[in-house]
C-alpha cells in the first residue's frame, strides 16, 4: 500500500510490518499465470481426447487466483459483503467458457490498484455496519486496548480467510495493529475497531487470501497428497464457488476429508445447501453461454427463472440429467407463456407442456439467445455452440485474413438461409463453415428470443425448413431431435463430464486426463445423475492429489 485511503473514517496510517507491497502481490499474481489456452473458435474449450501417453494419477495444479465471481462470494461468506465489490472494482475475468481458468489470469497495475481500493472500502464498510462488525469480531472489547478480544477475533478471522489452521505465532504480527491504532494521538480518532479495520484491509490483499495455494505432501508415485484444508478449499470452490464454512474446516481439522468416504459425505452435505444450487445455476449459465444475453432485464429475468427451475428440478430432485434436455414441459409465467405461444399455467406461474419440436433447456429463450450475432440468429454461432459446448468437438480457426465480425456476403435481397449457404460454399470458407452452419440450420425456426417462426423475420417469402445435420450425417429438426441425437449417442454425457472436469481443474484437460474423464463418463452413462457425477469426481483418488505443473 502506498498511503492512506479516504474511507469515511479518520485517516488510517499503516505500520511498516503489516503493509502488503505491490511488488509482493504482483509476484503472487504472476505465479498464477501459466501461459494461454489454445482456443480455435471464440472462448470454447476443450480439445478432443488424444491418446494418453501415460497413466493418469492426478491433475497438475498451480496457485489459482480467486475469480471475480469467487471473490465476491467469498467476501459475502466471510464478511457479509453483498455489494459484489470485485465486480465493481476489478476488471472482468476472461471466460473460456468459465471464469476460473488460471491460464488466462494476467497481472496488471489495474488489478493491483483495484484490489487495494476493494480492500479499503470493504474493510471500512464492515466496521461501519455495527451488526456485521460484531458478528465478525465475536467478542465485546473491554476497552480499546483489549488484546484478548483482538487475538480471539484474529484467530477466527485468519482461519476462515486463509482457509487453514492458524498457529499462535502467526497472530502476533497483527496484534501490533492494536497498539498502533489506539496510540495516544489527539489528531486521529482511532479505537479498537480501527485495528479491526486495519487487519481486514491487510488480509484482503494477502496472497494467501486471494489465491488457492496447494502444496501437499510428496508420495512415492510423484504426486503430492493434499492436506485436509487444501481438500476443503477444493471442495468449497468446486461445489459452492466460495470459501469453506466452519463445518468443512472442522472436517479438515479432524481428518474427515482424508479419504473418499469422508469427502463424499462432506460433498453430499454441501449439495444440500442453497449455495450449491446458486453455484450450479451459474455453472450452467457459463457453460451454455447465457450468462449475458441481448435482451431487456424483464425478459432475461423470466428466461433465468425458467432455466433455473428446470436445473433445480433435474439436479436437486434426483431426476435423470438427460431430462434437462428432453423435458416435455417448462416453467413459465403468463407473460413468458404468451411470448412462446404456450398455454398459460394455472395460478399465473408453473409448469406447462411443450408443443411441436421443443424440449428441455435447448428450447429455452436463454440458450437460444446466447449464440446470436448481428441482432439476429446465426447458424454459424449456433453450430459452434452445439459442437463446442454440447459435443466438446472443437472447430479449426478461420484464416487470419477472415473478418468473422462481418455478416455473410451476398445480395441483401436474398433470403438469410441462401446467403449463409452461399457463404458456406465460398472458397476459403467451406472448411470452417461446413462444420458449423449445417448444425445451426436445425435451430433456425427459433428466433433470437426463443420464439418459433416459419420464415425470416419480416419476410414471409423466406421460409425456413429448420433441418440441420450433425457431423456424420444425422439429420434433425429443432431442439428435441437434436437433444435425442446427442444424448442417445453419449456425446452429451461425455462432454458434460469434460465440462465439469475443466471447471474443477481451472483449465482445459490435458491429454492424460482424458483417462479420468472417460471413467467419469462411463459412470455418468450408468446412473444419469448430475449430482452423482460431481460426487464421483470428489471421491476419486485424484481429487485429493496434485502434480507439480510442467512447462
Amino acid at each position: 500500500m502506498t498511503g492512506p485511503q479516504a474511507t469515511g473514517r479518520a485517516a488510517i496510517r499503516y505500520p511498516r510490518e503489516v503493509r502488503l507491497s505491490s511488488a509482493l502481490l504482483t509476484l503472487a499474481v504472476l505465479a498464477g499465470c501459466k501461459g494461454t489456452v489454445g482456443d480455435p473458435v471464440g472462448d470454447d474449450p476443450p480439445p478432443p481426447p488424444p491418446t494418453a501417453t501415460r497413466s493418469f494419477i492426478a491433475s497438475e495444479s498451480v496457485a489459482r487466483r480467486l475469480s471475480q465471481g469467487e471473490l465476491d462470494k467469498t467476501l459475502e461468506d466471510l464478511l457479509g459483503e453483498t455489494s459484489a465489490p470485485a465486480t465493481r472494482y476489478l476488471s472482468e475475468d476472461e471466460f473460456s467458457p468459465y471464469d476460473n481458468d488460471y491460464t488466462l489470469q494476467q497481472a496488471s497495475g489495474a488489478l493491483i490498484d483495484g484490489l487495494e481500493v476493494l480492500a479499503a472500502n470493504v474493510a471500512r464498510d464492515v466496521v461501519a455496519d455495527t451488526a456485521r462488525r460484531d458478528r465478525l469480531v465475536g467478542c465485546t472489547p473491554a476497552d480499546d486496548g483489549d488484546e484478548d478480544c483482538f487475538r480471539a477475533f484474529l484467530a477466527s478471522f485468519l482461519r476462515r480467510a486463509f482457509r487453514r489452521e492458524i498457529a499462535p505465532a502467526e497472530i502476533d504480527p497483527y496484534v501490533a495493529l492494536l497498539a498502533f491504532a489506539t496510540e495516544d494521538n489527539a489528531a486521529v480518532d482511532n479505537d479498537f475497531y480501527t485495528a479491526v479495520e486495519l487487519a481486514v484491509r491487510a488480509v484482503l490483499q494477502d496472497p494467501e487470501f486471494l489465491y488457492r495455494i496447494e502444496i501437499g505432501a510428496p508420495l512415492d508415485n510423484g504426486a503430492r497428497a493434499l492436506n485436509g484444508y487444501e481438500v476443503a478449499s477444493r471442495l468449497s470452490y468446486f461445489l459452492w464457488g466460495s470459501m469453506p464454512d466452519d463445518t468443512l474446516l472442522d472436517d479438515a481439522a479432524a481428518g474427515r476429508l482424508d479419504d473418499a468416504a469422508g469427502r463424499r459425505a462432506a460433498a453430499q452435505r454441501m449439495l444440500g445447501d442453497d449455495k450449491a444450487k446458486a453455484h450450479l445455476f451459474r455453472f450452467h449459465a457459463m457453460w451454455l453461454g447465457y450468462r449475458a444475453i441481448p435482451h431487456g432485464p424483464e425478459l432475461v429475468g423470466r428466461f433465468n427463472r425458467e432455466t433455473n427451475a428446470l436445473i433445480e428440478r433435474v439436479v436437486f430432485d434426483d431426476r435423470p440429467y438427460t431430462e434437462l434436455y428432453l423435458s416435455s414441459e417448462t416453467f413459465v409465467d403468463d407473460a413468458l407463456a404468451d411470448h412462446y405461444g404456450l398455454e398459460r399455467p394455472e395460478g399465473g406461474e408453473g409448469w406447462v407442456a411443450y408443443d411441436g419440436e421443443r424440449s428441455g433447456i435447448l428450447a429455452h429463450g436463454s440458450v437460444l439467445a446466447s449464440f446470436s450475432k448481428f441482432t439476429d440468429t446465426s447458424p454459424t454461432q449456433r453450430g459452434i455452440f452445439v459442437r463446442s459446448r454440447l459435443m466438446c468437438d472443437p472447430i479449426e480457426s478461420p484464416p487470419a485474413n477472415v473478418d468473422v465480425d462481418q455478416p455473410p456476403e451476398g445480395d441483401p435481397d436474398d433470403c438469410k438461409g441462401d446467403r449463409y449457404r452461399a457463404h458456406m460454399g465460398a472458397s476459403g470458407c467451406v472448411g470452417c463453415h461446413s462444420q458449423m452452419d449445417p448444425i445451426g440450420f436445425g435451430l433456425e425456426r427459433y428466433d433470437i428470443a426463443g420464439r418459433f417462426r416459419t420464415h425470416d423475420d419480416g419476410r414471409e417469402e423466406c421460409t425456413i425448413d429448420g433441418v440441420g445435420n450433425l457431423p456424420g450425417g444425422a439429420t434433425f429438426s429443432g431442439p428435441r431431435e437434436l437433444a435425442l441425437l446427442i444424448t442417445e449417442s453419449g456425446e452429451l454425457q461425455n462432454c458434460t463430464a469434460q465440462q465439469v472436469f475443466s471447471y474443477a481443474v481451472g483449465r482445459a484437460p490435458k491429454p492424460v486426463e482424458f483417462e479420468m474423464i472417460s471413467d467419469l463418463t462411463q459412470s455418468f452413462l450408468d446412473h444419469d445423475r448430475f449430482d452423482r457425477l460431481l460426487l464421483d469426481y470428489v471421491e476419486s483418488a485424484a481429487f485429493g492429489l496434485r502434480l507439480e505443473a510442467t512447462p
